[in-house]
């Protein structure tokens, strides 16, 4: 579980994140919601550790990541696992390679062990007789698998997604949403998943904050966002035609059970 008290971020006097407090839950899929410039891709900066809050507490099981020292912090990341938004795969290296990367790094098991351990990742996402091809040779989404791989080779407590269905067709972002929720379910990990995929919140948004303006306007889960009534959220959600129709169809079958009862 992660936990997010009291933080506040600003860049040059202008204030980004304002008082945020929200929790992630281990064994859930966690989303951070919120339009373009929100706040939210501060926000998982800071939780991971890539930019420092001006003020407030980010604990890791309890572990507050702003006070740790430096071979603490180090200790702390071998825990993490990365998706990023472009899937950052190194071109030049074999798919097997890359997955291997973070265990040639950090582990100390014999290099048959990593491979093992590499192609179990590999199983894991449906990839099969990938593991000579370099990236250039993948697809969008099967790229995007090869990154979830590699994420979880060091057997991870926490996963941080970045968009991870950015650039892919829905049927594709609906296979890597299912994997990382099974993955999280599976070997009970804390995931953070930073989206503005609406797809993604209604299928898998297990627990979700919602930041406007730099702060946590709401939070709750896919079952309970339709119905939440507040103006902003509304206003991000049902930008969406299709969500727009969902909602009014809920609305029209809760008016006809009503009549009913």
């Amino acid at each position: 579980m992660i936990e997010v008290k009291d933080l506040y971020k600003s860049f040059d006097d202008r204030m980004v994140l304002k008082d945020i407090n929200t929790v992630f839950k281990n064994g859930e899929v966690n989303l951070i919601i919120g339009q373009s410039g929100s706040g939210k891709t501060v926000l998982m900066k800071n939780i991971v550790g890539l930019l420092s809050p001006d003020k407030g507490e980010i604990l890791y099981d309890g572990r507050d990541f702003c006070k740790l020292n430096k071979k603490e912090k180090i200790a702390l990341r071998r825990e993490m696992g990365m998706i990023f938004q472009s899937a950052a795969l190194f071109d030049s290296m074999s798919v097997l390679d890359n997955v291997m990367f973070p265990l040639d790094m950090f582990s100390d098991k014999s290099y048959n062990d990593r491979k093992r351990r590499a192609m179990e990742c590999l199983e894991r996402v449906d990839l099969h007789a990938v593991e000579n091809k370099f990236p250039g040779e993948l697809s969008g989404g099967m790229q995007k698998r090869v990154a979830i791989a590699r994420a979880i080779s060091l057997e991870p407590k926490y996963l941080f997604c970045d968009e991870p269905n950015s650039g892919l067709d829905p049927k594709t972002s609906i296979i890597i949403d299912e994997l990382i929720s099974g993955i999280t379910h599976e070997d009970n990990i804390t995931t953070i998943v930073n989206t503005h995929d609406m797809n993604s919140v209604i299928g898998i948004g297990e627990n979700i904050t919602f930041i406007y303006k730099g702060c946590a306007e709401w939070k709750g889960s896919n079952k309970e966002i339709l119905q939440a009534e507040n103006k902003p959220l509304e206003e991000f959600i049902f930008a969406s035609d299709i969500l727009r129709h969902m909602k009014i169809a809920q609305d029209q079958e809760s008016q006809q059970a009503a009549a009913t009862n």
